[in-house]
């Protein structure tokens, strides 16, 4: 999963190129998912280091850094199993899980529970955050804290619909 491309005019990343890119470096069965940076691939390759070797060919590719964050279609599968939040989160576009390159200290995650404000819920599992933003993330203070860069760690975040979608593309 690819943090913070096609968001705006700069850092356009068409998915046939990427598709391509990855196809070329040697990757098998390589798919995308919308225009956000969602690829499901084949490797043998551990997931820290296809994060490297990922960022890697973009950054030559495209001619700027994205951070990468990996999960194999096992690890996917438990975040959705696990679904913490399923029973209060009735729109899957409004229930997000951050995917995290490593586990949020104890004080991202108190700064976290003190940004979800009622009825607003977050729930922590290692390096995921699941977050019900039942009125939408555009006022939301515990959005804003998931989306920007004082986690301490890189992340990006997907709705529910599509980390449902990319496990089943994964086989799941």
């Amino acid at each position: 999963m690819l943090r913070g491309i096609n968001l705006g005019p700069t850092r356009r990343v068409p998915m046939a190129d990427l598709r391509a890119l990855f196809g070329e470096a040697g990757y098998e069965d390589v798919r995308t998912y919308v225009q956000s940076g969602n690829v499901i691939l084949q490797s043998a390759a551990k997931p820290a280091t296809l994060e490297r070797e990922a960022a890697k060919l973009i950054s030559e590719r495209f001619g700027f850094e994205v951070p990468v964050v990996v999960r194999t279609a096992r690890e996917l599968a438990a975040v959705v199993k696990l679904n913490p939040l399923g029973d209060v989160a009735s729109e899957p576009k409004r229930y997000q899980v951050s995917f995290l390159s490593g586990k949020p200290s104890a004080e991202v995650v108190k700064t976290l529970k003190a940004a979800a404000v009622e009825p607003e819920r977050v729930a922590f599992h290692g390096r995921e955050i699941y977050a019900w933003h039942p009125d939408g993330v555009a006022r939301s203070k515990l959005w804003n804290s998931l989306a920007g860069k004082g986690l301490g760690v890189t992340a990006t975040a997907r709705n529910w619909t599509t980390v449902t979608t990319l496990l089943e593309m994964a086989g799941g």
